[in-house]
């Protein structure tokens, strides 16, 4: 799976009616792949995670409780549209640690860290998405079905082997559905003004993941209890809009 760089129609866009809103009317300017992801969320607590939160930026909860994802993955083709994507540079492991948020009726994702192993990536799109990206030391590698994931930077540090099972397709009200359905993120830069960034891809194609788990300490704050559902998805293809200012 692998976004088109040129020509025809991207396959990001080939399903589109389980959008919660309309598209952009403006053309998309970046695609990438989104591959090999495992969805861990953890339950922490809203007063806490609201103060890492900008003013202008709403929580949002499910079932009353706030949470927050770890999520492993890689990423592949992610260029800017039209332009070449060299392996060497568009494709890299990432880890993000996120939670939910909305504004203006838009749910999205807010990230608390973003971190791979190229600085490059890390400083560009700090600069250019206001994004908290790290360079981190990231091992990923496929042994028969399974991914043997680590990651490590300074006293943040993951380590797994996860791979999917059966198919877990998710449902309106469903937490898969709240925590993986969303379509676009926020930032904010120095100065506090608040962006959004709308993205445009497939229904996650989840799968309850067959997992272990080695070591986790991601969270920038004292995590409570797993979610029981941890899922894993093959990946989707993704377009990406310019950032908005919001405020």
């Amino acid at each position: 799976m692998a976004a088109l760089i040129s020509g025809t129609a991207n396959p990001a866009l080939a399903q589109t009616g389980h959008r919660p809103w309309p598209m952009p009317e403006e053309p998309w300017t970046w695609q990438q792949a989104w591959l090999d992801l495992l969805f861990i969320h953890y339950e922490v607590d809203a007063g806490e995670l609201r103060k890492l939160l900008p003013a202008g930026i709403e929580l949002d909860l499910h079932a009353g409780k706030a949470w927050l994802g770890v999520v492993p993955f890689r990423m592949a083709g992610v260029t800017k549209r039209g332009w070449p994507a060299p392996p060497w540079l568009c494709d890299f492991a990432e880890i993000n640690v996120r939670t939910y948020v909305r504004h203006g009726g838009k749910a999205g994702v807010w990230f608390l860290s973003l971190d791979v192993v190229n600085p490059l990536v890390a400083a560009f799109a700090r600069t250019f998405f206001h994004l908290p990206y790290f360079s981190a030391q990231i091992r990923l590698k496929r042994e028969g079905g399974a991914v043997h994931y680590a990651a490590c930077r300074g006293v943040r540090r993951f380590a797994a082997v996860y791979e999917g099972g059966a198919s877990a397709p998710s449902e309106a009200g469903s937490f898969a559905h709240w925590a993986t359905e969303r379509y676009c993120l926020y930032s904010a830069d120095r100065a506090g003004r608040l962006y959004r960034g709308e993205v445009q891809h497939p229904q996650w194609p989840l799968q309850v993941a067959r997992w272990e788990l080695r070591e986790d300490t991601m969270a920038p704050l004292p995590v409570g209890p797993r979610h029981p559902e941890v899922y894993y998805s093959p990946g989707v293809d993704v377009v990406v809009w310019p950032l908005r200012p919001i405020n």
